[in-house]
């Protein structure tokens, strides 16, 4: 695939053969943001995780202390006292059951995240086919399914973002906008890999972390200098 001369030039700043230290890796990231939007930067950490083992899979999820930078869409599935508190809490779509012809036959997919209530979990049970795929699933290991609707939408809402191994093993999360100062970007970077060295499942042989890159949405990856997380 030809990369743009932008590309190519941003390129230049980094030396594919040197793993930076954080605040080094996201200065370059800064610097290598040449896109007319205010693109996102993500962190790629590669694991020595086999994912098909269920005791190695790791998920959960972190507040990042200066949020994603982007507005998340929250739906909730509750009722009664629950669906109140999740409106007082300010999700953006509340319901049950009326929901699901909505998402399953119009294709109604406005929203970024689903919370749900465990009472609520056989009515969500039935849009697995729709919401799994899609990453949208709620899961008890994430905090998307909780009596603490409060405190669920809250912290969505504060920039809380869920981690997960893909079918290679590697970890992909937002680390916040380009726009953010390098201070704002390293303290989410940080908040992130504190949760993923914490995660790391004791059944593991051998590295854990083998490699971590981080790039914006149309820039060049930077490496990141393992040996400070592995323990």
């Amino acid at each position: 695939m030809k990369k743009g001369k932008k590309y190519t030039e941003a390129a230049k700043l980094i030396d594919r053969t040197v793993q930076y230290d954080a605040a080094e890796a996201v200065a370059l990231v800064k610097k290598a943001a040449t896109a007319k939007f205010d693109e996102t930067v993500e962190a790629h950490i590669r694991t020595g995780c086999d994912g098909r083992h269920a005791e190695q899979q790791i998920r959960g999820a972190v507040v990042l202390p200066h949020g994603t930078g982007k507005t998340v869409r929250v739906l909730v599935f509750a009722k009664g006292d629950k669906a109140s508190e999740a409106e007082a809490a300010g999700a953006d779509y509340v319901g049950g059951e009326e929901l699901i012809p909505k998402i399953q036959n119009d294709g109604w997919f406005e929203f970024d995240v689903v919370v749900a209530t465990p009472d609520m979990m056989g009515v969500v049970g039935r849009l697995g086919r729709v919401l799994g795929p899609k990453g949208l699933m709620p899961n008890p290991k994430a905090g998307t399914v909780t009596m603490d609707v409060t405190k669920a939408v809250n912290d969505i809402k504060a920039g809380k973002i869920e981690y997960r191994l893909d079918k290679t093993n590697i970890v992909h999360v937002p680390v916040g906008k380009v726009s953010f100062t390098e201070e704002q970007l390293a303290d989410n970077f940080q908040a992130i890999m504190d949760a993923i060295v914490k995660a790391k499942p004791s059944s593991l042989k051998g590295t854990y972390l083998k490699n971590i890159t981080l790039a914006s949405t149309m820039g060049p990856g930077v490496k990141v200098n393992t040996s400070k997380y592995v323990g």
